[in-house]
C-alpha cells in the first residue's frame, strides 16, 4: 500500500506542482469530512443537499477552477480540475460526485466561454459561489445519444423565446436553480438550428414533472423537466443563435473527460478495497489473496486503470494546449469508452471476489457495482463513442459516397 500513498506525489506524466498537491489534500479532507460520512443517508434519501454542499465548496474555492476571476473563478490550469475529479472519484457513492461535476464542468463551460457578461453575472457567478445549482438540459424522451433528434422548441416571440417540450434524465434537475437548455430555435430536424439558452427554474411554465428512481447513483436527484410556454428573454441565449449543437458538443468533451477521470479513481478504490478484503477473508485455510488467479486478475485491472489514467492525462494536456477540436474529441471519446467498459469489468470482478458478501447492501462494493454501470450509457453511450472515433479515424464513408 506504500505505492498508493506515494503515487500522487511522484507523477511524471502530469505537471502536478506542490500547489496542486496542496489542493488535492484540501479536497480529500473535504470529501472525508463532509461527503463520505453522509453517503449512506443520502443514498437512502435518494438525493443530496446540493445547495449546502456546493455552498461549502464555493467558500473553499473548489468551484469555477478554470473560469475567469471576474466572476469568482480561480483562472487556474486544467490540472486543478483533474485533481478535483480524481478526488471526487474517491467518494463512497458516485451520485454526489456526479452532481458536483455536472455543476462544475458540464452545465457551465459554454456559459463561461461564450455567455454574455450579463449572463455570467446572473448565472455563472452565483454558481461559482455555490449559491445557485445548475443542470444541463439535453436528453429528451425520444432523443438520448442522438442529440440531433431533439424536438424541444424555443420559438422567438418579440424579445423572448417561448419554450415547449421536455427533458429527461436530468442530473440535479430536482434542485437546480437554472437549466442550460439545448432547444430548437428554427424549425427542422438534424443538428442545425439549435441554440443553448439559460432558463431559470423560477420561469412560469417550467416544472419538474417527475423525480426518477434509478438502479444506481441513488444519491443524485434525476428528473424529467417540462416546459409549457415557458418565456425567457432572447438575451438568455449563449453565443450565436443556431450554434447550440456545436457548443454542446464542445461541452460534452469536458463532461466525458471529468467523468472518465473520476471513474478511474473510483475503479482504483474498488480494486484496492477488494485486495484488502481478500487479504482478510480466509477460505480453505488461507487468505483469498493467496490465490494466484485472484492476484493476477487484480494486478491486470490495476494495469488497465493506470493506462487509462495516463490516457486521461493526455486528453487534459490536449485541452490545456488548445489542440485541434477533432483531436480532443477523438481522445476524450476514447477516455469515455475505455472508462465505461473498464468500470464494468472492475465492478463485476470485485463483486465476484467478495462472493456472497459482495451481494449484500451493507457492502460498499455492491453500490459501486450499480453506480459504475451508468458510465457506459450516460454522456454518450459506448456505441456513440465508437461511432465518433470511427468517423475521426476515417472509417466512415463520406455522405456523398453513402448516397451514391
Amino acid at each position: 500500500m506504500v505505492l498508493e500513498a506515494n503515487r500522487s506525489t511522484v507523477n511524471l506524466a502530469a505537471p502536478f506542482t506542490d500547489e496542486h498537491e496542496m489542493f488535492r489534500k484540501s479536497v480529500r479532507s473535504f470529501i472525508e469530512k463532509e461527503l463520505n460520512p453522509h453517503c449512506d443517508e443520502w443514498e437512502e434519501a435518494g438525493t443530496w443537499p446540493a445547495h449546502d454542499v456546493l455552498k461549502k465548496m464555493g467558500t473553499l474555492g473548489f468551484l469555477g477552477l478554470n473560469y475567469d476571476e471576474e466572476y469568482g473563478g480561480a483562472n487556474a490550469d486544467i490540472w486543478f480540475t483533474v485533481v478535483l475529479a480524481e478526488e471526487l472519484g474517491r467518494c463512497r457513492c458516485a451520485g454526489v460526485p456526479m452532481g458536483i461535476l455536472v455543476h462544475t464542468d458540464m452545465c457551465t463551460p459554454a456559459l463561461a466561454k461564450y455567455g454574455s457578461h450579463e449572463l455570467k453575472k446572473q448565472f455563472l457567478e452565483p454558481a461559482i459561489k455555490g449559491e445557485m445549482v445548475g443542470c444541463i438540459g439535453v436528453t429528451e424522451p425520444g432523443a438520448g445519444s442522438d442529440v440531433a433528434g431533439i424536438i424541444t422548441r424555443a420559438e422567438p416571440d418579440g424579445d423572448d423565446y417561448v419554450i415547449n417540450g421536455s427533458k429527461m434524465y436530468i442530473t440535479n434537475g430536482v434542485q437546480a436553480d437554472w437549466v442550460c437548455l439545448l432547444a430548437r430555435t428554427t424549425p427542422g430536424r438534424g443538428y442545425k438550428g439549435m441554440s443553448l439558452i439559460m432558463v431559470p427554474a423560477s420561469t412560469p411554465g417550467f416544472s419538474v414533472s417527475r423525480k426518477l428512481e434509478k438502479l444506481g447513483n441513488r444519491s443524485s436527484d434525476t428528473a424529467v423537466l417540462t416546459f409549457e410556454n415557458a418565456r425567457v428573454p432572447q438575451s438568455n441565449l449563449i453565443g450565436a443563435e443556431g450554434m447550440g449543437f456545436y457548443l454542446q458538443m464542445e461541452q460534452f468533451q469536458m463532461e466525458r473527460l471529468v467523468g472518465a477521470i473520476s471513474a478511474t479513481s473510483g475503479m482504483e478504490l474498488a480494486v484496492r478495497e477488494t485486495m484488502k478484503y481478500c487479504s482478510e477473508r480466509e477460505t480453505f485455510g488461507q487468505p483469498l489473496i493467496h490465490n494466484q488467479w485472484i492476484q493476477f486478475k487484480l494486478v491486470e485491472l490495476l494495469t488497465e486503470i493506470e493506462a487509462l489514467r495516463h490516457l486521461n492525462y493526455h486528453c487534459a494536456a490536449l485541452m490545456e494546449a488548445q489542440a485541434a477540436p477533432e483531436e480532443i474529441t477523438r481522445i476524450a471519446s476514447m477516455c469515455k469508452l475505455k472508462a465505461g467498459r473498464l468500470a464494468r469489468e472492475v465492478g463485476d470482478t470485485c463483486i465476484q471476489f467478495y462472493g456472497g458478501m459482495g451481494y449484500m447492501e451493507e457492502t460498499w462494493i455492491s453500490r459501486y457495482y450499480r453506480d459504475a454501470r451508468l458510465l457506459s450509457i450516460g454522456g454518450g453511450a459506448d456505441e456513440v463513442m465508437m461511432g465518433i472515433i470511427a468517423k475521426l479515424e476515417g472509417m466512415m464513408p463520406s455522405r456523398k459516397k453513402a448516397e451514391s
